[in-house]
This record gives C-alpha cells, structure tokens and sequence, in this order.
C-alpha cells in the first residue's frame, strides 16, 4: 500500500477514537463525517494501487519470454 493509502487509513482510526473520546454530539458527528471522507479517499487509493497492480501483472504475462 502506498503512503498515502497509510496515511488515509490513520487519519480513519484518529477520526473514529476522537468520535468514541469526545463528549459532544455535534464533535461526534463532525469526526464521523470526517472518518466517512477519509475512508472514501482510502478506499479510492486502495481501487487504484489494486487495478495498477492488475495491469503491471497482465502486461508480464503477455511479454514473451526469452529463450536462451
């Protein structure tokens, strides 16, 4: 996973701790939404190192091998 998949992941565990520790419901909902977003952004980051993985994977297989 690259660094920034990392870092999107973290910010969804510091997000979802503030929501559990915090005492006030508007706080609450502000650091759901967030962890929501970040999720969606890890998500996102995860689909395409994925797909890109996918692609590199196929284009080896269809490289022909030389024969000595």
């Amino acid at each position: 996973m690259s660094a920034s998949g990392k870092f999107y992941l973290a910010q969804v565990a510091l997000c979802a701790q503030s929501a559990e520790t915090t005492p006030l419901a508007n706080q609450r909902e502000k650091y759901l939404r967030a962890q929501a977003a970040w999720q969606a952004l890890a998500d996102r980051e995860i689909g395409i190192v994925a797909a890109r993985d996918l692609r590199e994977a196929e284009k080896a297989a269809q490289m022909p091998i030389d024969a000595p």
